[in-house]
Parts: C-alpha cells; structure tokens; sequence
C-alpha cells in the first residue's frame, strides 16, 4: 500500500468497524481484537490482508460478509451487484485510482448521463462514501458487493500490476482440529 492511500485505508477501517459495532453486527471485543490484526498486518507491509471485513469474517469468523450485506439491503436501502459477469466500459476504467479502490475496497463500475454506479464493501465507512463522492463528479448510486467480488474486480484490470498492489480476498484456509 502506498503512504499516500495508508491514511485513507485506516479511516476507512476504522469507521467500518465502528458501524459495524453500532449496527450490532460484532461486538466491540472483536472489533478490538482485529483492530490489533489489522496494525500489525499494515504494519507488516501486507496489504493483501489489510482490511477489518476480512480479519472479521475469515480470519477470526465473528461476522458473514452475507450478514452486512444483508443489512445494506434492508436498513440502508442499497442494493447488491456481483461485478463479475458485469462488462464494465472502457471509460469507467480510465483514469481510475486503483490504489484508492483497494483502500477503500470500492469501484466505479458504470456511468450514467450525471450518474456513477459504484460498488462497495465498505458502505458502513463514512470515510469511504466521503472520498468517493469529492472524487467523483455527479451523484452516486452505490452498491454493496463482496471483498471477493472488488478483489476480482480490480484484479482483472488491465493496469501496470507491476506498480500496483496486489490484494485479493482473504480466502479460510480449512485447519485441521488439534487433539
């Protein structure tokens, strides 16, 4: 991750978390506990690993990524987009601040006349919705979507992923139980 993208990712973070303690979707313990996960794995340089969603959902199992986005959907009112069959226009992957995209684990997909369509993890960030909307002229339409769906997403562009970091969806590794 970038120094210049590392103040956005921990905002991001640490506002997801708390709405995710105040919509009563972890408990602060949890929260307490992948907060300490997500310095060391900053810290660590590996930003593969480097967002609270993924340290809550599977690494240490405290929350469904399902149950968030279950809750976008009936609290927040927004609605769901599974980026990969969707065939994003050239205009909309041009220009696109992909070290931006992963630090807030959201993309600009479609535009529309005025409209940009943006799918996001994060939507409980404040931190997240506020960058995307100075950054983007015109309003907003979100989306909530997956980590595994942005990974995809932003993995499949054809940028210098040479310069760019590369930072799929924590996947659970199965571990055998121990005697």
């Amino acid at each position: 991750m970038s120094k210049e993208h590392r103040p956005l990712l921990m905002r991001a973070n640490r506002l997801l978390g708390a709405n995710l303690v105040e919509h009563n979707l972890v408990k602060i313990e949890d929260l307490e506990n992948a907060n300490e996960k997500l310095i060391e794995i900053v810290a660590g340089e590996q930003p593969r690993q480097s967002t609270i969603l993924g340290i809550l959902a599977y690494d240490m199992k405290v929350l469904k990524e399902d149950d968030v986005l279950h809750h976008l959907v009936e609290s927040e009112g927004v609605g769901l987009v599974d980026l990969r069959d969707y065939e994003v226009p050239e205009d909309s992957k041009k220009g696109l601040d992909v070290g931006a995209c992963w630090a807030t684990w959201t993309v600009p997909f479609d535009r529309e006349e005025d409209f940009h369509f943006v799918a996001t993890a994060y939507y409980l960030s404040p931190a997240v919705r506020t960058f995307w909307e100075k950054h983007l002229s015109g309003p907003i339409i979100w989306f909530g979507t997956t980590l595994e769906g942005i990974a995809d997403y932003l993995e499949k562009l054809p940028i210098d992923h040479a310069n760019a970091p590369v930072l799929p969806v924590p996947i659970p590794v199965p571990v055998a139980p121990t005697k």
